[in-house]
């Protein structure tokens, strides 16, 4: 059984647990958070509209994830990543980026893998369409290294990283009935757009 390594400054917060199955420890991001590691365990996320990006070194051996999602937009065909209605995800993407740099990895060997964006909240615009668009044009405008991604569709997803090696394992919820996700999204996203009224409120 591996140990519990204690975890990098600032992600006590996050839950990690011991996965009897894949015989390692497990880091789950939720909404809104994020999680960087330099260890042999793995990130887990379960997404439906929100994104996550993994964010990594694989030549140094450190990576991370975020969980993300941007307030409902409506009408906007063209989005950039520094539109004021991006800034939470301006600030996953930011974090995490700064994050895994600040803990050795060199911003040339950056790869970047993203998940999610699916239609799962059936009462309102596609979020998850605005989520991918945010996601693209925050890699082109940063000149960041896309190597793949697993986006959009009607399913949730569940999202596995490793964050050592980049290596990514996503599970498409197709089966899935209960409307778990889509509940806890709608919550997030009501969260959001409460705060979104506010001018200096850090999200996360």
């Amino acid at each position: 059984m591996k140990e519990f390594k204690p975890v990098l400054n600032g992600f006590e917060h996050v839950k990690r647990f011991w996965d009897s199955g894949r015989d390692t420890v497990v880091a789950k991001v939720l909404p809104g958070e994020f999680y960087v590691s330099k260890h042999d365990e793995l990130i887990s996320t379960v997404l439906g509209s929100c994104i996550s990006a993994c964010v990594y070194d694989d030549k140094l051996g450190v990576g991370g994830m975020n969980h993300f999602m941007l307030p409902a937009t409506r009408g906007i065909s063209e989005i950039h990543a520094d539109d004021l209605n991006c800034r939470y995800g301006n600030w996953a993407m930011e974090y995490l980026i700064n994050e895994v740099l600040k803990n050795g990895a060199s911003r040339k060997n950056l790869k970047i893998k993203l998940f999610g964006g699916g239609k799962i909240i059936s009462s309102m615009t596609d979020i998850g369409e605005g989520n991918i668009r945010f996601a693209h044009a925050y890699v082109d405008e940063e000149a960041l290294n896309l190597v793949s991604e697993d986006i959009g569709g009607p399913w949730p997803r569940k999202v596995i990283f490793h964050p050592q090696s980049g290596k990514a394992q996503v599970k498409k919820l197709k089966t899935m009935h209960n409307n778990t996700i889509e509940k806890r999204e709608v919550k997030y996203l009501h969260d959001i757009e409460e705060s979104n009224n506010e001018t200096d409120i850090e999200l996360f």
